[in-house]
C-alpha cells in the first residue's frame, strides 16, 4: 500500500504482515506429507525411511490440527461467556438508571476490558463518569470537556477520531491520540455519550469499535427498558391516584348529599347531576387509555366542576375556560388539567367570597403549546411555590401538581416543563409549556 507523508511529499510504501496461521502451515504439512506418502507407495521405488518420515510427520499434522481447532473453539467460548459475564455486569451497573455513580461502576468496568487508556459517560451537558489516564483532572459533575464529544452529544453521530486535533480536548490530551464516540439514545432522544480514548490510532481495530458500538448500543438499550419501567409505574400510579381523587369517600359521599338534597328543592337540577355523575364515573374509566384529545380532559373537568358548583353554591366557586379552537384537538395524557383544578377547589378556597378558577389553552409560537389552570384563591408562600415539584413534596398540596408533571416530562420530553407562580392572598397559576413538536407525534390518525 503505498502512502504519501504529509510533511515532503515522499510517498512511502508499506506492506501489510498478515499473522501466522498454524493451522494453515499444519495443513500444508499434512498435504506434502500425504503427497508423499503417495509417490513412494506408486513409485515403484520405497524408501523405507521416507514413508516412516511422512507417515510421522502427517499422524503429527492431523494430532496437531484437530487440537489446534478445539483450541480455538475453547478460546472463542472462554471469550464469548467472558463478555457474557460483562455484558450482564453492564446491565447490574445501570439498575435505577443512569447517574454519576452507575456511570463511574460502568467506566470502572469497562476500561480493563478493551484497548481503551480511559472511558468517559456524560449526560448532554457533564461528565457523568471517568475511568483511566486524566481520571484526576474529569471529575462527575465537570462540564463536557472535549468539544466532539459535545458535538455528538447534540448531533447524536457516532465518531472515530484518528489525530488528537480532531478530540477537540479543551485542556492537555495527556498522550491521547484518537477515540471512539458513540451516543447513548432512549428512542430519538440522545441521552448523552460513550467515549473511548486510545493512545495511537493503530489501537481502533474493528473489534475495538465493534465493542464500542455493541456496548453504547446495550448501555442505550438498557436505559431505554429503564425509562419504559419508570413510565409504566408513574402511569400506572397516576391511574391509582385519579381514580382514588375521584372515587373518594368525601367526594362521593358530597355529591350524593348534594344531589339528595336537590331531589326536593330543585329536582329537574337533581336529574341533570345524576345523568352527569354516571357520565362522570364512565368517562374516569374510560379515560385510562395512553392519551386523549385535550377538550375531552377539559369536558371531563367542567363535569367534576360542576358537581363542585352545586355543592358550594354559584356564590362560591366559578370556573371559566378559555381554550384555542387549534389545541382541542391535540392528545395529552389524561388526569392533566383535572388534578389541577381539584387542587385549587381543595387549598385555594378562601373563607370568604368566590374562588374562581380558569382553564386555558394557547399556542405558543410554532414551537409550544400552553395548557393552564389559574385561580384566585389564597396563594402559597415562596417556599413553598419553590418546593412544589421536589421529590419530597409528593404529599399534600404537592402530589398533583408533581404528578401531572412527571407525567407529561414522561411523555413529551426535552423542551416540557411546568411553571408554578403564586403569591400569597393572590392566587396561583399552574403553566404547562408542552412541546408542540412532541405534540404533533400523538395527534390522532
Amino acid at each position: 500500500m503505498n502512502t504519501m507523508h504529509p510533511d515532503n511529499n515522499v510517498y512511502t510504501q508499506s506492506v501489510v504482515v498478515r499473522p501466522f496461521n498454524l493451522t494453515w502451515f499444519l495443513g500444508l504439512v499434512a498435504i506434502i506429507s500425504c503427497a508423499t506418502l503417495a509417490w513412494q507407495l506408486t513409485s515403484g521405488n520405497i524408501n523405507e525411511f521416507i514413508i516412516a518420515s511422512a507417515g510421522i510427520m502427517f499422524t503429527l499434522s492431523l494430532i496437531l490440527i484437530m487440537r489446534s481447532i478445539v483450541d480455538q473453539e475453547s478460546v472463542r467460548a472462554r471469550q464469548t461467556g467472558d463478555m457474557l459475564k460483562l455484558s450482564r455486569q453492564t446491565l447490574a451497573c445501570l439498575k435505577g438508571g443512569l447517574n454519576e455513580k452507575s456511570a463511574q461502576k460502568l467506566c470502572s468496568l469497562l476500561a480493563p476490558n478493551t484497548e481503551a487508556v480511559a472511558v468517559c459517560i456524560t449526560n448532554k451537558t457533564i461528565v457523568l463518569g471517568y475511568e483511566g489516564l486524566g481520571q484526576a483532572n474529569h471529575g462527575a459533575g465537570d462540564p463536557i470537556f472535549a468539544t466532539t464529544i459535545a458535538e455528538a452529544a447534540e448531533d447524536g453521530e457516532p465518531r472515530t477520531l484518528l489525530i488528537p486535533e480532531e478530540i477537540g480536548f479543551l485542556d492537555s490530551s495527556y498522550g491521547v491520540e484518537s477515540a471512539i464516540i458513540m451516543p447513548l439514545r432512549v428512542g430519538r432522544r440522545v441521552e448523552g455519550t460513550l467515549t473511548f480514548f486510545f493512545h495511537s490510532p493503530r489501537k481502533i481495530t474493528d473489534t475495538q469499535k465493534t465493542i464500542a458500538e455493541g456496548f453504547a448500543h446495550l448501555v442505550s438499550t438498557q436505559l431505554a427498558a429503564e425509562a419504559l419501567e419508570e413510565q409504566q409505574k408513574l402511569a400506572t400510579s397516576m391511574e391509582l391516584k385519579a381514580l382514588q381523587s375521584q372515587i373518594n369517600p368525601h367526594f362521593l359521599f358530597n355529591t350524593i348529599n348534594t344531589i339528595a338534597s336537590l331531589v326536593r328543592t330543585d329536582p329537574d337540577k337533581a336529574r341533570v347531576l345524576l345523568r352527569e355523575f354516571a357520565v362522570f364515573y364512565r368517562r374516569t374509566l374510560d379515560d385510562s387509555q395512553d392519551l386523549i384529545p385535550l377538550h375531552r380532559e377539559v369536558e371531563q373537568t367542567v363535569r367534576y366542576f360542576s358537581f363542585e358548583m352545586a355543592r358550594f353554591g354559584e356564590d362560591r366557586v366559578s370556573l371559566d375556560v378559555d381554550i384555542d379552537p387549534q389545541t382541542e384537538d391535540l392528545m395529552v395524557p389524561p388526569f392533566l388539567v383535572q388534578p389541577l383544578v381539584e387542587n385549587s377547589v381543595q387549598h385555594a378556597m378562601p373563607a370568604e367570597g368566590k374562588l374562581t378558577v380558569t382553564i386555558g389553552a394557547r399556542l405558543d409560537g410554532d414551537d409550544n403549546v400552553i395548557v393552564w389552570v389559574a385561580d384566585d384563591g389564597v396563594g402559597m408562600s415562596e417556599e413553598a411555590c419553590k418546593n412544589i415539584l421536589h421529590p419530597e413534596s409528593a404529599t399534600g398540596i404537592g402530589i398533583a401538581v408533581k404528578n401531572v408533571h412527571d407525567r407529561m416530562c414522561g411523555y413529551f420530553g426535552p423542551g416540557t416543563h411546568m411553571e408554578v407562580a403564586s403569591e400569597l392572598g393572590s392566587g396561583t397559576t399552574v403553566r404547562l409549556i408542552l412541546n408542540r413538536a412532541a405534540l404533533d407525534e400523538y395527534l390522532p390518525e
